[in-house]
């Protein structure tokens, strides 16, 4: 590493170097990046090496349900303004993947780390953060995550007496009360388009009152902290009271809240809101997301939406109907097996959109609009789906494995 009085050790090195031979090796098979799977030889060699690697960065970690890849990305293109940056990109975001992607960055002077809500704790103590941003909590994962409030509660416990910064936003109850444990917390008001998950209090269990933009408990009088960053329009306000444009190639207002919450932790490592709103302009898609693919004469923009908040807010950007819009949902490990939170989604958002359904769990996904009396049709692929639909530019929205799905069909 750049600058290190204390190079790796002989055995985090052959870890390093194990690590990337595995991974190499796996790409060559055609398996995928290799990073996890590098990530995982490297720490089974070396058990200490996250520490090791993170040693000489500046590392940000990023944590939410919904926004983290993206927010990762845009909080590293803001960061490149003050020096090189090493980042999971790709999002693999548990510890072998956090180690993979570290191990490549031997000259960095930030990492900036997406990092899986359940690991958050475990990652930050390894990683000893200058700044972590939190984002949002919501349902996610039925099978296999925590209720909300138990990994709120995993957060509040892991980051007590934290010496990094914590960027929060202050729009969700859960993630400040998660937050209130940390000393040094900067306030971002990031809105909440998603409230199913924080009607009660995360502090007491009374419930929530909700009027505009506000809330707080009348039980126990947790509330809303006030705000020294936020979202206006198109604009970040920033502590000062200025307005600066948000210039994003990225559509809808959740990625503008991503955007305000990047500028605020750029501004921690003295990265001024003009300058970073200026390079988060060169971000135009997310390991795939937001890209707009040719595939069989036809424009189809893939979005990709994996729980119920996240579909709500990508039923806010698409274009207005007639457009032609592919749903598609699998329920594979990687998704959660569990697809009962198709109920959570407000489908009623489609009327008046042609819609064409796919995946392995389409007739799941059938019988839910059947209920939400949308006009669907079961297709048996991609292909078929595209074929039926009318002209004009077709949005199709993924969740997780079934985005990985259509990105290969599509050869994005």
């Amino acid at each position: 590493m750049a600058g290190n009085s204390d190079p790796l050790t002989p055995r985090a090195k052959l870890a390093v170097t194990a690590g990337k031979a595995v991974a190499a090796a796996s790409r060559a098979a055609g398996r995928g990046s290799g990073s996890v799977i590098g990530g995982r030889v490297a720490l089974k060699l070396d058990p200490d090496l996250l520490a090791r690697l993170a040693q000489n960065l500046d590392v940000i970690l990023v944590s939410a349900t919904n926004g983290k890849t993206t927010t990762t990305r845009l909080i590293a293109e803001a960061l490149r303004a003050a020096g090189p940056v090493v980042s999971n990109a790709l999002g693999a975001n548990m510890p072998a993947g956090i180690t993979s992607a570290l191990a490549g960055g031997s000259d960095a002077k930030f990492g900036v780390i997406e990092v899986d809500e359940k690991y958050l704790a475990g990652v930050a103590r390894d990683t000893d953060p200058k700044c972590i941003a939190l984002l949002n909590l919501s349902r996610d994962q039925l099978d296999r995550a925590a209720e909300t409030r138990m990994l709120a509660e995993n957060w509040r416990e892991g980051l007590a007496g934290t010496k990094a910064v914590v960027v929060a936003n202050a729009d969700d109850p859960l993630v400040v009360w998660a937050a209130s444990s940390s000393p040094n917390v900067i306030w971002v008001a990031a809105g909440q388009m998603w409230k199913d998950d924080a009607w009660s209090c995360p502090s007491c269990g009374g419930v929530m009152q909700r009027p505009g933009d506000d809330w707080f408990c009348g039980e126990c009088g947790f509330r809303r902290p006030t705000p020294s960053w936020a979202l206006s329009g198109d604009h970040v306000l920033d502590p000062h009271g200025s307005a600066w444009p948000i210039h994003l190639q990225l559509p809808g207002r959740a990625n503008k809240a991503n955007a305000t919450s990047s500028a605020a932790v750029a501004a921690v490592f003295g990265v001024p809101p003009q300058v970073a709103l200026e390079r988060m302009y060169q971000v135009q898609a997310v390991a795939g997301r937001y890209d707009v693919v040719q595939f069989m004469q036809r424009d189809l923009r893939l979005l990709l939406a994996k729980n119920p908040a996240g579909w709500l807010e990508t039923f806010s950007l698409i274009d207005p109907p007639p457009t032609p819009v592919i749903l598609s949902v699998n329920a594979r490990s990687a998704d959660g097996t569990d697809t009962s939170w198709l109920w959570d989604v407000d489908y009623t958002r489609l009327t008046g959109h042609p819609i064409f359904v796919i995946g392995d769990r389409k007739l799941d996904l059938a019988v839910r609009l059947e209920v939400a009396n949308q006009h669907f049709q079961v297709c048996e692929n991609l292909d078929q789906a595209v074929q039926m639909a009318p002209p004009g530019r077709i949005e199709v929205i993924a969740n997780y494995t079934a985005f990985q799905d259509l990105r290969r069909r599509v050869g994005n």
